[in-house]
């Protein structure tokens, strides 16, 4: 949003030898400003304001402050602004954006709220004020704020978008998808790749395939013709996802990297050097709280071995009060709440704790603190489980893999070296709940129907998987399909889809999202797991192996396509995974008819919960333990980061690599 700050007085310009001085030093702070040179210009602009009591210079002494990361330095200005001023609405507008960088949209909403009724409200404080009601999740108040925002200037490409994501947020995918659309015709400037990949995102989350696939054409020439080299804010996510082009992805994931650390001055390189002490391991996430990423590795994290390794988790995310937040915190000998920091800020704290080996749980996936990555904040830095392919940033040295999800063949997919696990790279939580048995017939489930199961976020379900789930179920007579009722349009979009391919409405059922443990205790009620690609399940993957459910998946070439196959493959059943549609459909059908085979895969799975190593935390951090100490033992002997195969594990063992 583009701020109009007030000019000086001018009479006052003139009127002595201090206010020269003062309207000379705002000119300077405007230099800089026009520069980028937020800090330089804060201290100019905080001269002026010295010297003169002039509010245009205290307010722009207070832009420059928030923009340069110093929002708490600004408000105590602006909150004296307020009192001398009241109906001086910019510096509400201001004060609002200071709270909203500290991460405290309510006091934001609080502080517009609080400009009396007279004072004219203009488009920026509506939209400023619709922004804080977003960012305090509080998305059907800030839809319509939104709109009063476009009664007054309808032409706002960055409104139209940002109310496109309350929509999104609402679950309104398509209604989101448009909004997005608007804003594109509109114009959004440096941001439009990004922009036109989350609209294909949002079509495909609303399972609307042909406008997704009418955009994603256009997206993807977009793309190549950018050059290789360019800096450039893009969907690195969607890609990674929805695009089976592993080249393809790592350009978008290079432009955006370079993108995040073009603003960035490195901080000076730390070197890697041999210690008496513990290695210090740091891990950086905004998902330690209710999230798939704490959920698969806390055990790992509370089994770290303290006597050799010095273990932070750097939170950069809300804390939501649950218990599995609770559990993560506790997990940890070192605890940094992060969130809310600027992000210079976020990576002085990383050096000042002085960790040798920096791992980015997150990557470019929403809420992403990659950018902290840029700094260089520690000798040696990594990427590992929460984004499911490479960054493409070349200060990001490792992408920690597995030999099926990241084969050393296909190191060309990846600006980092590849350090395979000896097993699956996505650990497990040995004490999570072990579903309870219930009856079909409390989740709405036939108890004489075979039971196919697609719990997939819905922009996972694409038209050709579709298709091949409804030919399985046109040759299975007696199946179902069961979905999740993942947003508002999907329900509708995917009946339809069917009945246009044959398939009743009543062999899709459509189950509501729920928590951890009822998700789990319904999920045993399947029979099979019917996996989606060019992105595979992931933690829903390893949910189906621990209640008993085999998955049948398509590997791929992507990284988001072979997850499902890592985690096959350490559970022993490399048969379940097909080299393409027609082998998933003959796989499925075959199961189907064999219930004897089904009961015997159930039961084994059950059976090694307590024995595979897929489903043990705690080796699992040995393991990651000893990964990280191969990376250390090249730093500090001098070498670059090279790859690192995965060490061997006994043969035919779960968690042997393949043959070649």
């Amino acid at each position: 949003m583009s701020l109009a700050l007030p000019e000086p007085q001018t009479a006052a310009v003139r009127a002595s030898p201090r206010q020269r001085r003062a309207h000379h030093r705002w000119l300077e702070g405007r230099a800089l400003a026009a520069r980028e040179d937020w800090l330089s210009a804060a201290c100019a602009y905080d001269e002026a304001a010295r010297l003169a009591d002039d509010a245009a210079y205290a307010l722009a002494a207070a832009h420059a402050a928030i923009k340069s990361g110093q929002s708490s330095r600004a408000l105590p200005r602006l909150q004296s602004l307020r009192r001398a001023h009241p109906a001086l609405a910019v510096a509400y507008t201001l004060e609002s954006h200071a709270w909203l960088e500290l991460g405290r949209p309510v006091d934001a909403a609080a502080v517009l709220e609080s400009l009396p009724a007279d004072a004219p409200r203009d488009h920026l404080h509506r939209v400023s004020y619709a922004v804080a009601l977003q960012r305090g999740g509080k998305h059907e108040a800030a839809v319509q704020a939104f709109l009063q925002a476009l009664a007054l200037k309808i032409d706002d490409a960055v409104v139209h978008f940002r109310m496109g994501m309350s929509f999104k947020e609402l679950g309104l995918k398509a209604e989101a998808a448009e909004c997005v659309r608007t804003a594109l015709a509109l114009g959004l400037g440096t941001s439009e790749l990004s922009a036109r990949a989350l609209l294909v995102f949002l079509e495909r989350e609303a399972c609307r395939w042909r406008e997704a696939d009418a955009e994603m054409a256009p997206l993807r020439a977009a793309v190549r013709a950018v050059p290789d080299d360019a800096a450039i804010e893009t969907g690195a996510f969607v890609h990674a996802v929805l695009v089976d082009d592993a080249i393809e992805q790592r350009k978008v994931a290079s432009l955006y990297a370079r993108h995040l650390a073009s603003g960035v001055v490195a901080l000076p390189r730390r070197a890697a050097k041999a210690g008496n002490g513990r290695l210090r391991i740091g891990y950086l996430s905004g998902d330690f709280h209710r999230h798939a990423t704490s959920q698969l590795a806390v055990e790992m994290f509370e089994a770290h071995d303290r006597a050799r390794y010095e273990v932070t988790l750097f939170s950069t995310g809300p804390d939501d009060g649950t218990p599995l937040r609770r559990r993560v915190q506790a997990s940890t000998e070192h605890w940094v709440d992060l969130h809310g920091r600027p992000l210079h800020d976020m990576a002085a704290e990383i050096r000042r704790r002085q960790i040798d080996v920096l791992v980015d749980v997150k990557g470019a996936t929403l809420g992403s603190v990659m950018q902290v990555m840029a700094w260089r904040a520690a000798p040696l830095q990594v990427s590992w489980l929460g984004f499911p392919g490479t960054s493409g940033a070349d200060y990001i040295d490792y992408l920690i893999g597995d030999p099926v999800v990241t084969p050393l063949a296909d190191a060309a997919h990846y600006s980092e070296k590849i350090a395979q696990m000896p097993g699956c790279y996505q650990p497990n939580d040995s004490r999570r709940i072990r579903p309870a048995v219930t009856p079909r017939s409390s989740w709405g489930l036939p108890d004489d129907a075979l039971v196919l199961c697609g719990f997939h976020q819905s922009y996972k379900i694409s038209q050709q998987v579709f298709d091949t789930w409804c030919r399985i179920l046109a040759g299975v007579p007696g199946s179902v399909l069961w979905l999740l009722r993942w947003n508002a349009n999907v329900q509708a979009a995917l009946v339809a889809a069917a009945a246009a391919r044959g398939i009743a409405a009543e062999r899709l059922l459509f189950a509501p999202l729920l928590d951890a443990e009822q998700h789990l205790a319904r999920l045993a009620c399947a029979d099979l797991f019917l996996d989606a690609w060019p992105c595979n399940a992931h933690t829903t993957a390893s949910e189906a192996l621990w209640a008993g459910v085999p998955p049948v998946t398509v590997l791929g070439t992507p990284f988001a396509q072979r997850v499902a196959a890592s985690l096959l493959h350490s559970a022993g059943l490399d048969e379940l995974s097909c080299a393409d549609a027609d082998a998933y459909v003959h796989t499925v059908a075959a199961l189907a008819g064999d219930p004897a085979r089904r009961d015997g895969l159930r039961q084994r799975l059950l059976a090694q919960r307590d024995s595979n190593p897929l489903f043990d935390g705690r080796r699992f951090a040995r393991d990651i333990e000893a990964l990280f100490t191969r990376m250390w033992a090249r730093a500090i002997a001098g070498l670059p980061p090279d790859h690192l195969p995965a060490a061997p594990a006994e043969p035919g063992q779960p968690g042997a690599a393949p043959a070649a």
